[in-house]
């Protein structure tokens, strides 16, 4: 009797490659013979896997129910035919270590402290010239009593007991190969518990507090750009590498500029004698400084006019330009020196 590949991995007929990955990882962690699992089902994933994983043997499979190359059938080695050297054909993007570094050697203990992602919105003023911001947050930092290595101060550490301090152990994969991964107890640094641990952070090597960080804002960064503080998250656990801070851009609306990439965009009323006649205005630009703008004569309303390299800058270099649109101003109240010049322009034809 035919088995069906699909239920067994829990998956639909027309699942993707990435969807049939994720499901057979699961069930290889669930079931896998040195975590204490099934090795009947582990062997029936496996095999279910190494079939659909592979587009021609699928298409034999989805057709006629069963592949002919008797690999499936045969028995194989291993488990139902699964062979770890060929992992990465089957394509696997993990390491052996995520799946047999923490088997039959205790807790598993990840020393990284955590990345942290915050939100900052800042002004487009910002942009232009960069910004150093100080934000306050709540985070595991080092225990200052014990300097982060969990020990009371005085107290001595031990070797890790599973790694005897090489922060590494052998393991042998399915009674066919062994490869060497980082020790699942010590997280790699080879040490182990201290003798006493530390009061103040109870053997941790870190305490949670509210801290002060100055951040970094390059100039030129765009809404919803994400910047990297590398050491800016959380403490490791005992001196354990520190997490990074994330930081999501946001940069507010502004009421006289709107932003596209490096470029500005802004508008100036001219009136109707310098639009038929030309003249001269003044720009503020987004730093506040007056550029004098030439008008040439017979300007129409809705003109854009460019003033070169006074844009914002981009984060790997150069500089946007900044564009200026001319509306002419048209008065709703004259006077009536203004109404006769008007009316005596109208005789004229104008």
């Amino acid at each position: 009797m035919n088995k069906d590949y699909y239920n067994i991995l829990g998956v639909d007929k027309g699942a993707s490659q990435e969807e049939i990955k994720k499901a057979y990882r699961k069930l290889a962690h669930q079931h896998h013979p040195d975590k204490g699992g099934d090795e009947a089902k582990f062997k029936e994933a496996s095999e279910a896997y190494r079939t659909l994983s592979n587009k021609e043997k699928r298409d034999q499979y989805d057709q006629f129910g069963r592949t002919f190359d008797g690999s499936q059938f045969s028995g194989g080695s291993g488990f139902g035919g699964f062979d770890p050297r060929n992992m990465g054909d089957m394509g696997f993007d993990f390491d052996l270590g995520d799946i047999f570094g923490g088997f039959g050697g205790g807790r598993r203990q990840t020393k990284k402290g955590q990345d942290l992602q915050i939100a900052l919105e800042i002004d487009l003023e910002d942009v232009l010239t960069g910004v150093k911001k100080r934000v306050s947050l709540t985070k595991e930092v080092v225990c200052k009593a014990c300097s982060g290595s969990g020990a009371e101060p005085g107290s001595k550490i031990k070797d890790c007991s599973t790694c005897g301090g090489l922060g590494s152990v052998r393991r042998n994969i399915l009674g066919m190969i062994t490869t060497q991964v980082t020790c699942p107890d010590c997280g790699g640094d080879g040490k182990g518990e201290p003798e006493n641990l530390c009061k103040e952070c109870r053997g941790d090597g870190r305490k949670r507090e509210k801290v002060d960080i100055d951040i970094e804002i390059p100039k030129g960064v765009q809404t919803r750009q994400t910047v990297r503080m590398v050491g800016g998250g959380e403490a490791g656990r005992r001196t354990g590498q520190t997490g990074d801070l994330l930081i999501e851009i946001f940069v507010k609306k502004h009421p006289k500029f709107k932003r596209e990439e490096r470029d500005l965009f802004t508008s100036s009323s001219i009136t109707f004698s310098q639009s038929v006649l030309g003249g001269s205005i003044d720009i503020e630009t987004l730093d506040k400084k007056k550029l004098g703008l030439k008008i040439p004569k017979g300007t129409e309303s809705g003109k854009v006019m460019k003033l070169s390299g006074k844009g914002l800058p981009g984060v790997h270099g150069g500089i946007g330009d900044l564009y200026v649109q001319l509306n002419i101003n048209i008065p709703k109240n004259l006077s009536r020196k203004q109404k006769k010049l008007i009316e005596d322009l109208e005789k004229e034809g104008l």
